[in-house]
């Protein structure tokens, strides 16, 4: 490691002077620096290049585990230490996830549907469990309200909708892309909290029409669609808190991307064994 020290900053300080400092011999460092590399070193710097291609691929959000899988799947046989060492020495590290403050739905509640979810976060197939909820998103032109629907069986988005206001058209647009794209349910389960939005009659009339039972989170309760609320985080945590938006459509673009191209096709989730969702899904059906 001295010697590594020294061969960095020796364009900044003198040899010798290091040499003297860090009480290690002028000759002994160029013997060492006039070495090749051990097979060691080069299959970490072969794997160097597989782990920077996974991190600066996943917008440097991804931890270790993360990465490891994606070098595994690249056909590299190495251990999740040496993934660690290399990233740790490398700089490489994940981006840590933040909380900030944001306006609160202050509509009137209306009497609420029973939590027939319970917090069971888990499906045992497609279609069986949603959950959905909005968030929102800040840019120059004011708020953009983004609404989800995320099937429990894979954690895949299947519906969203993004407007400039939160009304019950926003969360109703989600589910009705939800249907579209996954067909008609039978014997679903939809799960959201208490806002004005998901308990008003045009949002229930809708579930009614394509037989899904509703499901709501207890007042004030967030951990009742925590499921939901890990998804958000990591919208903002790897994409949303780290850019500045000057128009909704700006905003728009950016989280469409982050949703379809990265979220569902291609982030590692642990609860699916390190799958992304449509990887999941593709593989359940080949099973």
């Amino acid at each position: 490691m001295r010697f590594a020290f020294i061969a960095k900053h020796r364009t900044v300080w003198p040899v010798a002077w290091m040499c003297s400092v860090l009480n290690v011999s002028r000759s002994g460092f160029h013997a060492w620096l006039t070495r090749l590399p051990s097979g060691r070193s080069r299959d970490d710097d072969a794997i160097l290049t597989k782990v920077r291609t996974s991190f600066v691929g996943s917008d440097r959000t991804y931890g270790a585990r993360r990465v490891w899988h994606d070098v595994l799947a690249e056909g590299v046989m190495c251990g999740l230490h040496r993934i660690e060492r290399i990233m740790r020495e490398n700089a490489m590290r994940a981006r840590p996830r933040r909380r900030r403050g944001l306006p609160k739905d202050e509509g009137v509640r209306a009497a609420a549907a029973a939590n027939l979810l319970e917090r069971q976060f888990e499906a045992d197939g497609p279609n069986r469990k949603w959950i959905a909820d909005f968030t929102y998103i800040w840019t120059a032109e004011g708020w953009l309200y983004v609404a989800a629907v995320i099937d429990l069986f894979s954690r895949r988005v299947v519906g969203w909708s993004m407007q400039a206001s939160m009304t019950a058209q926003l969360v109703a647009d989600a589910l009705v892309m939800a249907v579209w794209r996954r067909g008609k349910p039978d014997a679903l389960l939809h799960h959201s909290d208490q806002g004005s939005q998901y308990t008003s009659e045009p949002f229930q009339r809708l579930m009614v029409e394509h037989g899904i039972v509703c499901s709501m989170s207890r007042s004030g309760n967030v951990w009742d669609n925590a499921a939901m609320e890990s998804f958000f985080s990591s919208l903002k945590t790897e994409r949303t808190a780290r850019r500045t938006y000057r128009t909704r459509d700006e905003a728009r673009a950016d989280v469409f991307d982050y949703t379809e191209r990265f979220y569902n096709a291609a982030r590692r989730h642990s609860t699916l064994g390190y799958l992304s969702p449509v990887e999941f899904e593709n593989r359940a059906k080949l099973a």
